[in-house]
């Protein structure tokens, strides 16, 4: 299924940690909020002492903040809950921090983390989103997609967790440079290549996902329920 042509309406973007939803969906989130749709970004974690420094914490908000306003984002809602820790957080905290989101926002479509990226943080936020998102409630997001993060997707174990199959692209050639200035601004996140959170990777991915729709550079989601 090729995005272009869809309406997201509201769209949450769910992130376990800050710049992975710039990885993930970076050029989706300035595609939509240039043509007038509404963006949220969901930061789910955040880094905690002694593990990380104050310091720390406080330059990695500040570059999210910068990086969302480079993409558009209407508002940066942080829930934070421990990084690193949801493993060993009340499922029922995480699920009920963002079932109060989905039912304050009622956002239309929600983008999550692929359930079978290597981080358990990212495997937590997946299933806790779709807890929040079940749809015997009044409202419940029409459309879930899950994106793919560079250096949690593609090195988990393969055959013995789920493999990322896109099966939704959605065409950023116009939005790919947003999404590398939103990334350059992640700068304690950036790495040199070969590394996967290199500027370098991330315009390969995008070419090679653009390439396998026939166009110049895409995002790549897994389908995980659409009712119309």
């Amino acid at each position: 299924m090729d995005g272009s042509h869809f309406s997201f309406g509201r769209t949450l973007v769910v992130a376990p940690h800050p710049d992975d939803e710039v990885l993930g969906a970076g050029g989706t989130i300035a595609k939509l909020a240039s043509q007038g749709e509404e963006v949220f970004v969901a930061i789910v974690t955040e880094g905690k002492p002694p593990t990380f420094d104050a310091a720390t914490i406080a330059r990695t908000q500040d570059e999210a903040r910068e990086a969302h306003q480079v993409l558009g984002v209407r508002e940066t809602l942080w829930l934070r809950l421990p990084a690193a820790q949801l493993a060993e957080t009340a499922h029922a905290s995480v699920n009920g921090a963002l079932l109060d989101l989905i039912q304050r926002l009622a956002p239309k479509t929600v983008l999550v983390p692929f359930v079978g990226d290597m981080h358990m943080d990212h495997q937590l936020t997946f299933t806790s989103a779709l807890v929040a998102c079940r749809p015997h409630q009044a409202e419940f997001p029409k459309l879930i997609l899950a994106y793919e993060t560079l250096s949690e997707t593609n090195w988990n174990a393969p055959y013995l967790s789920p493999g990322f199959l896109p099966n939704f692209f959605v065409d950023i050639t116009e939005h790919l440079e947003a999404k590398v200035e939103a990334m350059q601004l992640f700068a304690s996140q950036l790495r040199e290549p070969p590394h996967e959170r290199s500027i370098a990777t991330l315009r390969a991915l995008a070419t090679l996902r653009g390439a396998t729709v026939m166009r110049p550079a895409a995002e790549a989601f897994v389908l995980v329920r659409h009712v119309v």
